[in-house]
């Protein structure tokens, strides 16, 4: 429910960005996160805590695409990289933390209520830290604001620079005045029209769908489950070991804030998903292997058990001798798998999953699985995911939002950036609603290998519609898109960015004179 009401934060978060303004937007963010927050803690059935996850939904979908919008609009152009990642790097900074808050209150009274309550907290404090910084500029420009942008601006920018964003400023503003003046009457048809909008949606929106569709929310909100797939049985050590998962993500994000501004946007991705393929392949073949090299089911172990406990699907199979612990557990949700902890891969026992019987299982001092079997390459599987993690997070992670924050027309950026936002959640929510039925299905392997073609389309997708943003002014990328052809080479310095650094070195040398 939090993830369907991002999806509509998300929407309603662009038009809200263009009418009324950044800083505005990111304040009903907060007060809605708030809003949220208080009525979980204080939740007295499950429907009102699901209306409290959807207010917190509706305020992330509305952060998640202002926030960079924001900061990019706010910032020069030669660090605008840098300060977005830094972003990225607090919101998983911040889950990380989140896993070490509700560890802490798991021994409180109440629980619950403190882990969801507290989020009260931060969202009352940017809110007030908010009203102390100024609105976008470039947004107080396009509403003629002028002067209140100028203001701004020069806090921004050199003397020197000021002038020339100020008329970039201008042009973008008079464009948009000979063209049709209004971005209320906006509609998709109308923004398709247009070359360097159709473009810059084609190359934001893609990014912000393959970059759910590569599998990352599987990973973050499935980590626990991923790692008793690999055939970890406590569920304590499971959510343990998810921390590392969290932490690693965290640091991915500092990897991207250092490399972003001086690696390039599109060199950044495509390192990210090679790296990317390449951990779901090993990952493929990791779960393939485990399952492969299954436990079998014993019927002597199984006896070991009342008659009662024994799994209806094991007990009135023909092939029983043949079944292993993963067809026990996919035989039914109702069954698990109960084995020795000396030696986990030595026959056990297909057993009914309940609580009851999983103490029974417990108290006879053996392992119970319902997620995943017993292997010998559960810490393998450990390392395809801290190396997916460390892919995936300075580049997939953190790009996608940072070019959508720079690509789009200033007249557009609000609505464009919303419509992005809005397909990055409902791609989050397919996959994160479709995954453990998948891996039910087809199986762990196969659905990470269905994980790992989808990242190499997006690799193509990313070398043929993704531009270079890199060091570039924001009005400047517009141009770009207006005359852009393919740019495969991207490893090669463009004029305008030879320039740019020829430019960056002249100054450095006349500050030293």
């Amino acid at each position: 429910m939090a993830v369907a009401g991002a999806i509509i934060g998300a929407a309603i978060g662009g038009w809200l960005n263009d009418k009324f303004g950044r800083r505005s937007a990111i304040l009903i963010a907060d007060f809605l996160f708030f809003v949220g927050a208080v009525i979980m803690a204080s939740a007295m059935n499950s429907a009102l805590l699901i209306v409290g996850r959807v207010f917190v939904g509706l305020g992330v979908g509305m952060a998640s695409m202002t926030a960079p919008l924001y900061i990019s609009e706010a910032s020069p152009a030669k660090i605008r990289g840098a300060l977005v990642s830094t972003n990225g790097f607090l919101i998983t900074g911040g889950q990380f933390l989140s896993y070490l808050i509700n560890l802490a209150f798991t021994k409180a009274p109440g629980t619950w209520r403190w882990m969801l309550g507290v989020a009260g907290l931060p969202a009352l404090l940017q809110f007030i830290l908010m009203l102390l910084l100024p609105e976008s500029p470039r947004w107080l420009y396009r509403k003629g604001r002028q002067e209140e942008a100028k203001v701004i601006l020069r806090k921004i920018y050199s003397p020197e620079q000021v002038e020339v964003e100020i008329q970039a400023l201008k042009e973008s503003v008079d464009k948009e005045i000979e063209e049709n003046k209004a971005s209320e009457n906006i509609n998709l048809f109308k923004l398709c029209q247009k070359k360097t909008v159709r473009r810059g949606l084609i190359a934001g929106v893609g990014l912000q769908i393959f970059q759910q569709f590569v599998g990352i929310n599987t990973v973050m909100y499935y980590s626990p489950t991923i790692i008793q797939l690999a055939g970890i049985a406590s569920n304590r050590t499971a959510l343990l070991l998810s921390l590392v998962t969290a932490g690693l993500n965290a640091f991915g994000s500092i990897v991207s804030i250092y490399f972003i501004d001086r690696t390039g946007r599109k060199k950044l991705l495509v390192i990210s998903l090679c790296g990317v393929v390449i951990s779901l392949g090993f990952l493929s073949a990791v779960f393939h292997e485990a399952t492969s090299t299954s436990a079998a089911v014993s019927m002597v172990e199984t006896s070991h058990f009342a008659a009662n406990f024994t799994c209806p699907a094991y007990h009135d199979a023909g092939s029983a001798s043949s079944w292993d612990c993963t067809k026990c557990l996919k035989a039914s949700p109702d069954c698990g798998f109960c084995t020795s902890p000396q030696n986990k891969l030595l026959p056990g026992a297909c057993l009914i999953s309940n609580d009851t019987i999983k103490d029974a299982c417990h108290n006879q001092d053996r392992l119970w699985y319902t997620r995943g079997c017993p292997s010998r390459y559960g810490w393998l599987a450990l390392l395809g995911l801290a190396l997916y993690i460390l892919f995936f997070s300075p580049g997939m992670g953190t790009v996608p939002w940072i070019v959508n924050s720079e690509i789009y027309p200033l007249r557009f950026r609000g609505v464009c950036g919303g419509i992005a936002a809005t397909a990055n959640w409902i791609s989050n929510l397919i996959v994160a609603q479709s995954f453990l039925s998948l891996t039910h299905a087809i199986g762990t392997s196969w659905t990470f290998l269905i994980f790992g073609v989808i990242s190499v389309v997006a690799l193509f997708f990313v070398l043929i519609c993704v531009p270079e943003t890199k060091g570039l002014p924001i009005e400047e990328i517009e141009k770009i898109l207006e005359t852009r052809g393919l740019h495969m080479m991207f490893w090669k310095k463009r004029e305008n960015e030879k320039r740019s650094g020829e430019n960056d070195t002249k100054k450095e040398g006349e500050g030293d004179v």
